[in-house]
């Protein structure tokens, strides 16, 4: 696949893009009126990592709820009150079937295709596999899926639909064999590996799939664009002993590592979360790692034939290694990233949450998030203070998602051992919008908006982050246009046609089909 025309400014390669100068997002801070009130806590080893957080609609109504991972406490599940563009109202749900303790991650997907979100819960212990019955209760759905949760230390997931499966593959990323941990460090556990079945109502037997680094973070990406997903883990370098960071190559034979003659480098890292993104324009996804100090953002460089890599994280100005504010000048620690249009200018902004592992190491105490704004000459600038998101507690997972229907993404963060924080975007005079639902199939697709020349990408993905994710509608900026063109691709296939719609609407589209359904 030939490289999209790319021009240079300052160094950086970017797409040519006629969306407005940038600006810095405004938001409120409402975790006491919210109703939100939870923590990830746990002063033991084993929730040291973890804290994830999980955003999908679960309800019907097309808001986003909020389930919060607990760890040693209880976690919940918060049910969206919100009307739109008014401020944020969550209520607990108490009979959800999610009330349980242990848990540190939390991934929604939908695995038998029945259009009700399904979750799966990473535990320290078993892992649990809820299947969804629409009205925001679940039921475990381990021995009907023939789903083994085994008996580790959790900590990372991702899922894909394979050519010709109706149930997705999925991979569980485990962290330290808790059977071998002497004075703080033992061994790395194998990760698991989930194909479906032959009847295809449920899993295979569970896999092993090694080695094993010590995984915290794990994204199926199509990163050549060649139509299958592969596997992309980041791992703790703290603890591996001959470890790196890994691209699995998948196939019906089976998954293999990618070598160094087919042109992956070795790179270790204190590896915590991953985010994807088409940030440069030139169609193919780019990798931003979250690590202690230096965070890193892998751009291909030697186009889609090999998976080599490099980091221009300095060129973009997203290295993010130490606090930009508090006064602590020691290493930071970033866990969860994530991309997001946070002030609808067409640009892909960037998450990143802070928090130090334990009391007492070498990283900074002080450590506040990062809200990196995209500008337009394609480098970031920092502008967490100026939005009104600046946080000193201690961050583990969090989501960039619109919980009022407003068409502004909003900001939740969870904390280790504080109360989870959340921010209701109130910028005013931002750019246009749309949000556009692809249906439980369109894991593993690509969506193009193109307003003018500006065309942004995004490849349907389940995984990756640190310990959480979403389900649901793609949201995209689209700057001062009032109407943009849309294209969907499914793995493997031709780009379906554009489509024109307009500005400021939640639409479905269903995969592959020309036909758009106006939400609301």
């Amino acid at each position: 696949m030939k490289r999209i025309l790319t021009i240079f400014a300052f160094g950086v390669a970017l797409q040519a893009t006629s969306a407005p100068a940038s600006e810095t997002p405004h938001f409120a801070a409402e975790t006491k009126s919210s109703g939100i009130d939870v923590q990830y806590r746990g002063e033991e080893m084993t929730y040291m990592t973890g804290g994830g957080l999980a955003a999908f609609d679960c309800s019907g109504d097309g808001k986003p709820e909020l389930f919060f991972t607990g760890g040693a406490g209880t976690s919940r599940l918060y049910k969206n009150l919100s009307r739109k563009g008014s401020a944020l109202k969550f209520d607990i749900e108490l009979s959800s079937g999610l009330e349980l303790e242990r848990n540190v991650g939390a991934y929604p997907l939908d695995v038998d295709s029945d259009g009700h979100v399904d979750l799966l819960l990473l535990r320290i212990g078993e892992n649990i596999l809820y299947r969804g019955q629409g009205d925001c209760t679940f039921r475990r759905a381990n021995e009907d899926w023939n789903f083994d949760g085994g008996n580790a230390w959790s900590s990372a997931f991702s899922a894909t639909w394979e050519a010709g499966q109706t149930w997705p593959t999925m991979v569980v990323g485990n962290f330290l064999d808790r059977g071998t941990i002497t004075m703080g460090y033992g061994d790395c556990d194998d990760n698991h590996l989930y194909r479906p079945n032959k009847k295809g109502d449920g899993f295979a037997p569970l896999e092993a799939l090694t080695p094993g680094h010590c995984a915290l973070s794990m994204l199926f990406s199509d990163w050549n664009r060649d139509g299958v997903a592969d596997l992309r883990v980041s791992n703790d370098m703290e603890f591996y002993r001959f470890g790196e960071e890994q691209l699995f190559q998948f196939s019906e034979n089976g998954p293999k590592l990618y070598p160094r003659e087919e042109g992956w480098q070795e790179v270790k890292i204190w590896g915590m979360g991953i985010a994807a993104h088409d940030v440069t324009g030139d169609g193919y996804p780019e990798y931003y790692l979250t690590n202690i100090t230096d965070n890193r953002f892998e751009v291909l460089a030697d186009g889609a034939s090999k998976p080599h890599y490099q980091d221009k994280a300095k060129a973009f100005n997203i290295v993010a290694g130490q606090p930009f504010a508090g006064g602590d000048t020691r290493a930071s620690t970033g866990w969860h990233a994530e991309f997001g249009d946070v002030n609808n200018d067409g640009r892909a902004d960037l998450l990143v949450v802070k928090g130090k592992v334990e009391a007492g190491n070498f990283a900074a105490d002080a450590d506040p998030n990062n809200l990196l704004i995209a500008r337009a000459d394609g480098t970031f600038k920092e502008g967490a203070e100026e939005a009104g998101v600046l946080s000193f507690k201690t961050g583990r997972g969090g989501s960039l998602v619109d919980l009022n229907d407003d068409g502004k993404l909003d900001l939740v963060v969870s904390n280790r051992n504080h109360t989870a924080e959340i921010w209701r975007n109130v910028s005013a005079g931002i750019g246009n919008w749309l949000k556009l639902g692809l249906g439980s199939k369109a894991v593993g697709s690509w969506v193009e908006v193109k307003t003018g020349e500006h065309v942004q990408r995004r490849e349907v993905t389940i995984g990756g982050g640190h310990a959480g994710g979403q389900w649901g509608a793609l949201h995209f900026g689209l700057g001062e246009a009032k109407q943009a063109q849309v294209r969907t691709q499914s793995p493997g296939r031709e780009w379906g046609p554009w489509i024109t719609v307009q500005a400021n609407q939640m639409m479905s589209i269903e995969h592959g089909d020309a036909k758009v359904i106006s939400w609301r």
